[in-house]
């Protein structure tokens, strides 16, 4: 009985609780509907008046000078629905909401979709909206991103569907969308793109036109990915198909349209390669509506840097058009330590459309040629190569499909044998990886990629921030000499990890973003990592900053040299002389720049060093001058006598032996190191007899003929060895005798000095310092020390030196150690150490 009744208690509590939860959700649901009934619909006929009151405005790094701001000449033609290509229509319709006409104003599974999406992404990368929200979207005009946006969007969207018919939404969607810039509605935008109105547009031009309001600057014609654009193009019309619009006999005929553009109108804007960047950068982070959001945009761009090197480009364009038949070029600046892209000039003239002036060079993927090199040469230098490593620069079969003399072997084709050339036809048999990358040397560079290993080079361009050379299976050993496709902007940043000393760090345009309310949406921060040893980078900057390395290449007085400055710089250059390039660097600061036409065709046959490197150094000389001259680190020094011959540059044979280079006998212990002479015994080989590829530093191979490319490499060295004169030694040819000349008997004799040993002077007193010496050779020269500090030198007698202590502060306290060093004509030397005493006083 007690049960029966326990459970009739507990039926009325959850009776009573459902009344309650019923009761609460009529309420909350009364509400809602409230506040539905009270949402008013927005009003189009004032659209400019909204457009520019929320326009986003993008500035320069000082937030002083606008570079652009979208709405301030916005441009829109108002047209009925009946004067719209049918084509046009059915395209918008296709592409962005293709039950528009069944639906009754949202998609409850699309949203539901775009949740879902969102969720796992953790992203809002999904929209989920119907044509008629995203009217209800353009007319709101709230860069809101929350859940209460969504809903209210998509109940007037239901609202306007109860009071507007289906063409009249499809008629202010389509004079409302955006189509670019300040192009809004498809009647401006087919003026704009093709001249016509959009009542005589073709197929073809609808399908592209539809293609645009989900990211108008992305797929601007005038932009760096009008490959992309044609894509979309081609999805339009196949869903057109699908929905039965048009036959797939047109869509075909379309997809082959050649589709003429008009050229692009001149706007108020500065510096428009780069804003129409830093607007592809917010339209993919804000969406396609960013124009209209009212956000402060602070950019890296150096508006004063950028307007000097605008008109330097701009005169070194048209000189070089007329001289080496080169119209445009491209510079991109970067400071490698923030990454801020501090100017981008992407041709010589954005509104030109004789070159396509609006199409950004800087971001489009060309062949860097000999630019590449120094990734190449600083994974060898990584693998345990050095820069003075010898290497032979000697016509050579690199082809293992051939052999050493150019035949095909196995029934290979005569196309595949291959043998390139130095820029100047010259061969200089043995060379210096240092002097072949100074000299932009072609042959000892691919034999440096296949010793770096194609692989290990591309790994090290990738993390050197170089993304486009992503397949190794379509790169070989001409990689090295520009094989593979690269954008000015990504080498410039990847040349900034040489100058911060091994550090990469990701371009950077935008530094911050603000809503209307002045709210911070975007930060930068610069994104860094250690991406190689700071002493290769070191060994790279030595040798693209030695102007007496490169001055066989380049001269003493080349554009590439810039007095009074630390600047390491390297060229380069197509085969087919489509591309001149150069980049150069200090630690504050790094150019890179580019010559040659739009349309690919080849330039006077010249190198970049005469083309497109006159307009670098005149970009150098104007900006240099607003960094600190910061020199280049020197790299830590090998002591080379403990190297391999060949990697130490010895190229005559690979058995060394030491003689003092006075009596030319074997050295001994007391030999000094002035004295000291490396020698090889004769026996001229390629280095892959020397060293084992993969491993420099280890054991030499047992059978160097195993490496596939040892027989091509091997034949002109042996050939070039005896065309020279030279011929094989043995070990009779090592000296048996050891020097006599340096001992310790002959090693001079200090036999007077001054100040004597624990003597107390003021370290603000100048102290003079005397030695007197004897010797079986004559002594010549005395070397001072202050707690091991060099001080001067003296080179006859009297040998006599003055300094004042507190001069030459170290981290001793209350005194020192004066050193006298003194040397005889042949170098013996003899040593004294005085301690003395250091007064305040």
């Amino acid at each position: 009985m007690l049960r029966h009744i326990s459970r009739k208690v507990r039926r009325h509590k959850h009776f009573g609780r459902g009344i309650i939860l019923f009761s609460l959700g009529m309420i909350l649901g009364g509400a809602f509907l409230l506040w539905v009934s009270s949402l008013p619909l927005p009003d189009f006929a004032s659209f400019e008046q909204r457009k520019v009151a929320e326009s986003t405005k993008i500035y320069d790094r000082t937030g002083e000078v606008l570079l652009f701001d979208v709405h301030k000449d916005i441009k829109r033609t108002v047209v009925p629905l009946s004067e719209i290509s049918r084509h046009a229509k059915n395209a918008t319709i296709a592409i962005e909401d293709s039950e528009f006409y069944s639906h009754r104003g949202i998609k409850p599974t699309a949203i539901m979709r775009a949740l879902f999406v969102n969720i796992l992404s953790l992203e809002r990368t999904q929209g989920g909206s119907t044509i008629t929200q995203q009217v209800i979207k353009n007319s709101l005009l709230s860069n809101e991103k929350r859940l209460v946006r969504k809903i209210k969007e998509a109940v007037l969207a239901i609202k306007l569907e109860r009071v507007l018919s289906k063409d009249a939404i499809l008629e202010i969607y389509l004079n409302e969308s955006p189509y670019g810039g300040n192009l809004y509605g498809i009647e401006e935008a087919s003026l704009a793109f093709f001249g016509k109105k959009s009542a005589d547009l073709t197929l073809a031009e609808s399908a592209y036109l539809a293609a645009f309001p989900q990211a108008p600057t992305y797929y601007s014609p005038y932009g760096a990915h009008t490959d992309q654009l044609a894509e979309r193009k081609n999805t339009v019309l196949v869903r057109m198909v699908e929905l039965g619009f048009i036959e797939n006999d047109e869509a075909e005929t379309a997809k082959m349209e050649r589709v003429v553009w008009s050229p692009q109108a001149e706007q108020s804007i500065k510096a428009p390669h780069f804003v129409m960047y830093v607007r592809e950068f917010l339209e993919k982070r804000y969406g396609s509506d960013v124009d209209s959001l009212g956000l402060r945009v602070i950019t890296t761009l150096d508006w004063g840097m950028q307007g000097v090197i605008e008109k330097i480009a701009g005169e070194h364009a048209l000189r070089n058009k007329e001289t080496f038949n080169a119209e445009n070029v491209g510079v991109v600046v970067i400071d490698p330590k923030t990454g801020h892209i501090l100017s981008m000039v992407g041709s010589r003239n954005y509104f030109d459309e004789e070159i396509d002036g609006n199409f950004n060079v800087t971001l489009a993927h060309r062949q860097p040629g000999s630019a590449i090199k120094p990734f190449v040469y600083a994974t060898a230098f990584k693998k345990g190569y050095t820069p003075n490593t010898a290497i032979f620069d000697l016509e050579t079969q690199f082809s293992t499909f051939c052999d050493a003399e150019g035949n095909p072997l196995f029934g290979a084709l005569p196309d595949a044998c291959y043998k390139p050339v130095n820029y100047d036809g010259k061969f200089r048999g043995p060379i210096t990886m240092r002097e072949a990358l100074a000299q932009s040397i072609n042959i000892p560079a691919v034999k440096t990629l296949y010793l770096a290993g194609l692989s290990d080079s591309l790994k090290t361009m990738k993390e050197f921030g170089i993304e486009s050379l992503s397949d190794i299976n379509r790169y070989g050993l001409t990689l090295v000499l520009g094989g593979g496709e690269v954008t000015l902007l990504e080498l410039t940043s990847a040349y900034g990890v040489f100058a911060r000393e091994g550090v990469h760090t990701t371009p950077e345009r935008v530094i911050t973003v603000e809503d209307k309310n002045g709210v911070v949406l975007y930060e930068s921060r610069a994104q860094s990592r250690k991406v190689i040893d700071e002493n290769i980078t070191r060994e790279i900057n030595s040798v693209l900053s030695d102007n007496v390395a490169r001055a066989p290449a380049f001269g003493y007085n080349s554009p590439l040299y810039i007095p009074e400055w630390s600047v390491a710089a390297k060229t380069g250059t197509t085969n087919d002389y489509r591309d001149a390039w150069i980049v150069g660097y200090t630690p504050e600061v790094v150019v890179g720049a580019w010559a040659g036409n739009n349309d690919n065709s080849s330039m006077e046959k010249n190198v970049a060093g005469f083309i497109v490197a006159p307009m670098w150094n005149a970009i150098m000389r104007e900006m240099l001058p607003k960094f600190p001259n910061t020199t280049f680190t020197d790299p830590e020094k090998e002591n080379e006598n403990e190297l391999k011959p060949v990697l130490a540059g010895l190229w005559r044979g690979g058995e060394s032996y030491f003689i003092d280079s006075i009596s030319g006998k074997r050295t001994t212990e007391f030999t000094p190191a002035e004295t000291k002479e490396r020698k090889v015994v004769t026996n001229i080989h390629s280095i892959l007899y020397w060293v084992d590829k993969n491993n420099p530093r280890g054991q030499a191979p047992n059978n160097p003929g195993n490496d596939p490319q040892f027989n091509l490499w091997e034949t002109s060295v042996r050939k070039w060895a005896a065309a020279n004169g030279f011929t094989d030694q043995n070990n009779d040819i090592i000296p048996r005798e050891f020097d006599d000349m340096h001992t310790p008997e002959n090693k001079p004799v200090i036999v007077s000095y001054a100040p004597m040993g624990g003597a107390v002077v003021s370290d603000g007193d100048r102290v003079f310092i005397t030695v007197q010496a004897t010797s079986k050779f004559p002594p010549n020269q005395a070397d001072f020390f202050w707690n091991d500090k060099f001080l001067g030198s003296i080179k006859k007698e009297p040998y006599t030196l003055s300094f004042v202590p507190k001069e030459h502060p170290t981290t001793e306290t209350g005194g020192g150690v004066i050193t006298i060093r003194v040397y005889d004509t042949i170098k013996n030397n003899a040593e004294v150490d005085i301690p003395i005493l250091l007064s305040p006083i």
